[in-house]
């Protein structure tokens, strides 16, 4: 008789127990912390403005016991914007996740191997070609963003799809879509081109009930087939040759976390713009909190949702009489942590090196 195994973790089950989840203990407590923190911040958003109500009516608002007042502020000028920001960064922050794991590289999301830019590419498309309001920018933004991942993925494919690889080519064609966009802002009118680029920006200003369901629509449909396919990714980290040992499809099994990634990064490119480094530093924020390896989806939607409305609050109010898109600071804070996070492998690969048998430092030839 095989011993009893117990492993970490806490494991959630349904009624028929049919299907189970098990997730790490620590990585629950983070969650659990993640989530408290986004209410906090969320509260503060809904309080903070021109017209600014305390944290008790906003909490007594949300619950239905509000004023006409607070209830027009709160519920329609505010929570529509609050609510596309957590959709949106729960969206980028799980796609980070699903290419960090599927590409082994802490550089793998869609910002940086071009499936945010390729999505950009379609609703400028959109924007510019046909005007298209919201519906067409989302189709324009979901296929240019399923376009430039089959293009990446083809280029990539040969011989295998490897890590390093996939995001080689995935850094050209960005660089090719980037230069396509500009050649399509400075091709067409001055208004298409101005709508545009304020798309381009990445904001949240001026955020109605539409973009937060395009956003909520993309995380419901496509977050639970991340977490499903969570096991074969936990297997395909290991390398190809071992997940399929383990009796693993490894090509199908990647075609869709590509896939469900590149949709959670057009949803969210769509409602809110090309929003850059939430993707690419939310998974590694959440994972040194957690400390638990595979590829922590739930942490890292968890921190994303966090990054996104602490920096849409320091956009609204750290300049007087300015708002500024929440873009250009996520842009900011993740440019420091790229380079930090840099700087930390370059310096670590540099103490393997100075510790090698034989290169001690003042060892006896």
């Amino acid at each position: 008789m095989s011993p009893d195994v117990r492993l970490p973790g806490l494991v959630l089950r349904t009624r028929s127990d049919r299907l189970s989840v098990r997730m790490h203990t620590r990585s629950a407590v983070v969650v659990a912390a993640l989530v408290v923190l986004c209410a906090a911040i969320a509260v503060m958003t809904l309080g903070a403005g021109d017209y600014p109500i305390p944290a008790v009516d906003v909490v007594r608002t949300l619950l239905g016991a509000g004023t006409p007042v607070t209830d027009f502020i709160v519920l329609e000028l505010r929570l529509p914007r609050l609510v596309t920001a957590l959709a949106v960064g729960v969206a980028l922050g799980a796609s980070g996740a699903v290419f960090q794991s599927v590409t082994r590289n802490p550089l793998g999301s869609p910002d940086i191997i071009g499936f945010t830019t390729g999505a950009s590419t379609g609703a400028l498309l959109a924007i510019i070609a046909i005007g298209a309001g919201l519906p067409g920018q989302a189709a324009g933004a979901m296929i240019g963003g399923l376009l430039s991942a089959t293009v990446v993925y083809l280029l990539a494919r040969r011989g295998g799809v490897h890590s390093y690889r996939l995001v080689i080519v995935g850094i050209g064609v960005q660089a090719l879509l980037t230069s396509t966009n500009t050649y399509l802002l400075v091709r067409s009118n001055i208004n298409d081109a101005q709508r545009a680029a304020l798309w381009l920006a990445g904001s949240l200003n001026a955020r109605g009930w539409g973009h937060a369901a395009l956003a909520a629509i993309a995380v419901a449909l496509l977050l639970p087939a991340v977490l499903l396919l969570g096991p074969r990714n936990r297997m395909l980290e290991l390398g190809d040759d071992l997940a399929r040992a383990l009796g693993v499809a490894v090509e199908p099994a990647r075609l869709g976390l590509i896939a469900a990634g590149v949709g959670l990064a057009a949803g969210a490119a769509a409602a809110a713009g090309p929003i850059a480094f939430v993707a690419l530093a939310a998974p590694q924020l959440a994972r040194r909190l957690t400390r638990a390896t595979g590829p922590g989806v739930l942490p890292a939607a968890a921190m994303g949702a966090l990054l996104l409305v602490a920096s849409d609050l320091i956009g609204q109010h750290a300049l007087p009489d300015m708002q500024v898109p929440v873009g250009l600071v996520t842009s900011c804070l993740g440019g420091g942590y790229l380079v930090w996070l840099l700087a930390r492998r370059q310096a670590r690969a540099g103490r393997r090196r100075a510790w090698r048998p034989g290169r001690r430092t003042g060892a006896a030839a």
